[in-house]
């Protein structure tokens, strides 16, 4: 028996194929009582129920949340999709998700999908300079969390954001390694047209300022994106940066990474030129993803409550679908704390400079 099509629905409630979409798709506020009701009882007369309908007719939307993140080939990342399945789950939403390579083009190409197909909430992991490839969804109703991206002076609107304070990340670990005595404090940073990275490189550059010490620009490594859904390629650009730095001419005594991967390259690279870590070099991350304890030596970093913000992405993202309308989006800055570990110490080497 051939499976019931939409315009098999179209046919039988005399209506076109757009209607039946419509309705489907949450875009039938103008359509007529009578004419819904016909596309409903044609809906259920011949049993066409796709995955989201029976929820989508009743409440107006798909039981879907839509999460595009960067790569799962991030282990941070990777953790938080987990956290936000699991969240979604107790509430009776399932996830579809969508690996960006943070490109603008490849997010609101998946964006505009989920809108396509019902979904009327997005949660982003993405943190580009600039939001406004979205903006003509956001005008069309879709509804966007953000957990890593804060808001921007640029911004063409306003979503809900929801995460820690990356200024306050670095702050925390440039005083941790001014505290033990390291004056050459480099930083891994990758591209810096995120705002997330941003921010992280002003915590680091601002504290230094404050304590005195003037910031050298060779001391910053921006480097290249990874390669799209490739792991080891965030390990790979650690380990540049660590190349890089550990050669010049008067080499850092501790080195801040942008992520834990990153750190984590960090090793190989001062392990391909004979540098201890910590007794010849001091490292610290942030994220602490699920390896940095049992690595070795285990590794300092800013532990992120990664499962109370995917928690409160999703609550916030269902409010948001399912009708409760907020005057303001919210800025949710949840704490971050500290880990010391063993890759850092005092410093103990050469004059400071």
């Amino acid at each position: 028996m051939a499976k019931t099509t939409i315009a098999d629905v179209a046919r039988l409630a005399n209506v076109s194929v757009s209607s039946v979409s419509n309705l489907l798709n949450d875009r039938s506020q103008r359509m007529r009582p009578a004419t819904r009701k016909r596309i409903q009882d044609a809906i259920e007369q011949l049993g066409y129920t796709p995955s989201f309908a029976a929820r989508h007719l009743k409440t107006g939307h798909s039981p879907f949340i839509g999460l595009i993140v960067p790569s799962v080939a991030d282990p941070f990342f990777g953790s938080f999709a987990r956290y936000v399945e699991e969240a979604a789950s107790e509430k009776g939403y399932q996830v579809l998700l969508g690996n960006s390579d943070r490109d603008p083009e490849r997010e609101k190409a998946y964006a505009e999908m989920l809108w396509g197909s019902g979904v009327r909430g997005i949660i982003f992991g993405s943190s580009l300079v600039k939001f406004d490839h979205l903006e003509s969804l956001y005008r069309e109703g879709m509804q966007f969390v953000s957990f890593y991206r804060s808001t921007h002076h640029g911004d063409q609107f306003s979503a809900d954001t929801i995460g820690v304070d990356n200024i306050q990340a670095t702050r925390l670990l440039t005083k941790h390694l001014l505290a033990l005595g390291h004056r050459r404090i480099g930083f891994i940073s990758g591209p810096t047209d995120m705002i997330c990275r941003l921010d992280r490189v002003a915590g680091y550059t601002t504290t230094l300022n404050e304590s005195g010490i003037d910031v050298d620009q060779q001391l910053i490594w921006e480097g290249d994106h990874p390669s799209p859904g490739k792991a080891s390629a965030y390990l790979e650009l650690g380990r540049q940066g660590a190349h890089y730095l550990l050669s010049l001419p008067d080499p850092p005594s501790a080195i801040i990474a942008i992520n834990d991967m990153h750190a984590f390259g960090v090793y190989a690279g001062a392990r391909d030129l004979g540098v201890i870590i910590p007794d010849d070099l001091s490292v610290a991350g942030i994220d602490d993803i699920v390896v940095t304890d049992i690595a070795v030596p285990p590794l300092t970093t800013i532990k992120q409550p990664i499962h109370d913000i995917a928690r409160l992405s999703v609550e916030r993202i269902i409010d948001r679908m399912e009708g409760n309308e907020f005057q303001e989006a919210i800025h949710r800055i949840l704490p971050s704390t500290l880990l010391v570990r063993e890759s850092t110490t005092n410093f103990a080497g050469r004059s400071n400079h």
